[in-house]
């Protein structure tokens, strides 16, 4: 055993030596910088790969991470496990800091997922009948936002003076159709329940929505204006927006390159933004 273990010792030594002398030969190999990301599939996932080549020119090698549910990556996030994540958007983030005390901070904005209305049933939110069920997220952050959209498209009227990011259900002056509320399911969950034509309309995130083969334009019966707050934005722990990787990043997401890529690719259904 202790021959074993000193011809182990002995052989890492060597490697050591070999390495040092290898970075020293080609100029400085080990000055590349990692960055570890979080993303959901579509279309983080997709338009960070994009900027990775982007990235490897200033030295910065790029591991994205892919999650399936909005509750991990905040969480990996704060452990460390991650360096930033790009997934939520900033009332999203604003209330899981308010939630989980994380120590957050907005790196920038990359691009807006407009929220559609889905229905197998109907063609168009004038359809839907008296008493109709209206399926939604269970993540109260996405609830003002839906029920914004639903007064937009006249469906229903919300109190007076209400701060429209945080509206609830509780929140609704006016319901003229009688629509019921359904919220009870996870977000990634709700592209199949359309499938399987529960409820008679459902709100999809398009990120969701374009994972299951959706096109948010086409397919939706109503969606929201381009114009919206929901920006999704690179969240990083406080401190670590100033750090040159994370500014390099933000940077490429929102070059001219990738902007083009996102409008190509998604035609509007994923929205870059600039500021």
């Amino acid at each position: 055993m202790k021959k074993w273990v000193a011809g182990v010792i002995a052989a890492t030594s060597i490697f050591g030596l070999a390495a040092c002398g290898s970075d020293s030969q080609s100029g400085g190999g080990s000055d590349e910088k990692e960055l570890v990301v979080g993303a959901s599939n579509i279309p983080h996932a997709e338009i960070l790969e994009q900027v990775k080549p982007l990235l490897e020119e200033k030295g910065i090698d790029l591991e994205i991470e892919t999650y399936q549910d909005y509750i991990l990556p905040n969480k990996d996030l704060d452990n460390g496990d991650i360096d930033a994540n790009y997934f939520q958007h900033v009332p999203y983030l604003e209330s899981q800091k308010a939630e989980h005390g994380y120590d957050f901070e907005n790196a920038g904005g990359i691009h807006i997922e407009p929220i559609g209305v889905y229905s197998k049933k109907y063609k168009s939110l004038e359809d839907l009948p008296e008493g109709a069920t209206i399926l939604m997220s269970n993540s109260v952050a996405d609830h003002g936002r839906i029920l914004t959209l639903l007064e937009e498209k006249g469906l229903i009227t919300l109190n007076d003076g209400v701060d429209k990011t945080k509206a609830t259900l509780e929140d609704i002056k006016e319901n003229p159709k009688k629509l019921k509320f359904d919220y009870e399911y996870e977000a990634a969950l709700l592209p199949q329940l359309y499938e399987n034509e529960e409820g008679d309309a459902v709100l999809i995130n398009s990120n969701y929505a374009i994972d299951a083969g959706l096109n948010p334009l086409k397919d939706s019966i109503a969606i929201e204006d381009s114009n919206s707050p929901y920006v999704n934005v690179i969240a990083v722990n406080k401190g670590d927006e100033n750090k040159e990787e994370v500014k390099a990043l933000v940077e490429a997401l929102r070059s001219k390159e990738i902007q083009d890529f996102i409008k190509e690719e998604w035609d509007g259904s994923v929205v870059p933004v600039t500021e």
